[in-house]
């Protein structure tokens, strides 16, 4: 394990109270946060809020999990966050004792350094269990990205009550489930809100789509020999994993097919999280028709980080898997249509479980479906084809766009909560009464 810095070596400056007027009552002396991130996406979010907290007070110890990113503010990492990034039940089964085994050394890290506060972020199976076993010593516990009670479950809110004062919640939907269960939590936002380029929305799309192919070898060759000959540019993303990419795939395929008969101008392209989906993705366009291999690029760039965010901005409509991507094309406003497939025993499962009517983010926001979802057997060729085609009509697509940027806006207004402030100020209240 790891030697920690004690709290009581750390002199520490008094609090800066510019930002939070509460935050000199916070505590005397160095303030010492717990914080775990099971996974890289984690490590994002951890990082923004571990700066936040920096900002405001610049005498925290830092102890836990995270990656690089919570490192570079100042987290003294008891182990690597790879140990507690397993995926799938047969995975987690497989490395129970491991998991058990971190567990017990985060608690006895925690007991050494006499830690004030404990932050999990996401990885709830993980991060409930260590808060539940910190709560009753009197640490102040945050659950940072709430379990999806809201959809599934709902009774899980009891241990969450158990484990947690507060849940630091993504989506504004999601509060209400902690509101009848009288439980306090805030909605902060998504950090796609904050991290999506919103400025490419005032340049025009011709010029967004000259700049895309611009900087990229690829898709200058694609285009090259096309010139102007293209009707619609459409994006297509049928999800990172292999298992999404060979199931979801397919049937836009199928869908595209149709597609390109009816006009032979459109184009597609296809961005990839990395070389390697590049090739799986490729291997399945190729057992394809000349035609429709003709109409589509895959296109992978290590050089941009937000490439796929770049294509889907630069495209005209975007056909995709449900998930976050359907998150990031509401954001650049860009109107989608979303093909979604799970094996059938799962789906029956997942369908008698979970209780929200749909699947895209947007439409579970906005409480209404403003993008047409073809799920299990509406997700045909056919069907895909002729919703394309229907969003592709000035009417239809201005509607969409209009339901996608007032949604946007809303989700917006609803989620200016700082993370930080809203921490400190719930345990502030909760000391205090």
């Amino acid at each position: 394990m790891t030697d920690f810095v004690t709290a009581d070596t750390h002199t520490g400056l008094a609090a800066q109270t510019g930002a939070n007027p509460q935050l000199s009552e916070l505590k005397a002396g160095p303030l010492v946060i717990g914080i775990v991130a099971g996974e890289v996406s984690g490590d994002s979010l951890g990082a923004d809020f571990m700066q936040q907290m920096n900002n405001l007070r610049d005498d925290i110890v830092w102890v836990g999990v995270g990656g690089s990113k919570m490192q570079a503010q100042g987290l003294q990492s008891i182990f690597p966050l790879s140990r507690l990034a397993v995926m799938g039940l047969v995975e987690v089964m497989s490395q129970l004792p491991d998991l058990l085994k971190a567990r017990r050394e985060l608690l006895s890290a925690f007991k050494l350094v006499d830690i004030d506060w404990f932050v999990g972020i996401d990885a709830p199976d993980f991060n409930l269990r260590v808060s539940k076993k910190l709560k009753p010593q009197g640490i102040f516990c945050v659950q940072y990205v709430s379990p999806s009670i809201w959809a599934w479950r709902e009774s899980r809110i009891h241990n969450i009550k158990a484990a947690t004062n507060l849940v630091l919640c993504l989506f504004p939907f999601e509060l209400s489930v902690y509101e009848r269960h009288n439980h306090p939590a805030i909605c902060v936002g998504h950090p796609l809100l904050h991290t999506i380029d919103q400025t490419v929305l005032e340049v025009p799309i011709n010029q967004r789509r000259s700049e895309l192919v611009w900087h990229n070898d690829g898709l200058q060759q694609f285009f090259v020999e096309r010139f102007d000959d293209v009707s619609q540019l459409i994006c297509v993303m049928p999800g990172s994993r292999r298992g999404e990419i060979t199931a979801i795939l397919p049937l836009m395929l199928d869908g595209i097919q149709k597609l390109i008969l009816l006009d032979p101008k459109l184009c597609f392209i296809i961005p990839t999280v990395d070389q390697n989906h590049q090739y799986i993705v490729q291997e399945v366009i190729d057992k394809r028709s000349e035609q429709l291999r003709a109409a589509i690029v895959v296109v992978y760039d290590d050089s941009q980080p937000t490439f796929s965010q770049q294509a889907m901005a630069a495209s005209d409509i975007v056909m995709l898997a449900s998930g976050t991507a359907t998150l990031e094309a509401m954001l650049l406003e860009r109107p989608m249509v979303v093909v979604y497939q799970l094996n059938k025993l799962t789906y029956q499962i997942a369908k008698r479980l979970v209780k929200v009517p749909y699947v895209a983010l947007p439409n579970i926001l906005a409480g209404t479906a403003i993008v047409p979802e073809l799920i299990q057997e509406q997700a045909s060729g056919n069907n895909i084809c002729r919703t394309v085609m229907r969003l592709l009509q000035p009417r239809a697509y201005a509607e969409q766009l209009n339901d996608l940027v007032a949604t946007k806006q809303s989700l917006q207004q609803q989620s200016n909560h700082s993370p930080a402030n809203s921490v400190i100020e719930q345990w502030f209240m909760q000391e205090n009464n």
